[in-house]
């Protein structure tokens, strides 16, 4: 499972996304920037900030076995 926190990127923010891949977490990131914040051009340099900070939660859950 990949997770976006939006606060990783905006200070205080504390909408998540959470799916199967990370193209379906950057769309719903999308998608929330249009629809919550009327964003009508989300700039390719806002798509790799996204990216970077995607984790993936399966990996932080078998470290902690």
């Amino acid at each position: 499972m990949k997770r976006f926190e939006s606060g990783s990127l905006i200070p205080g923010a504390t909408w998540h996304a959470e799916a199967e891949s990370e193209a379906e977490v950057v769309r719903k990131a999308v998608d929330n920037l249009r629809t919550l914040h009327g964003e009508t051009e989300v700039r390719p340099d806002m798509i790799e900030r996204i990216k970077e900070r995607i984790v993936d939660t399966d990996a932080k859950s078998a470290t902690k076995h």
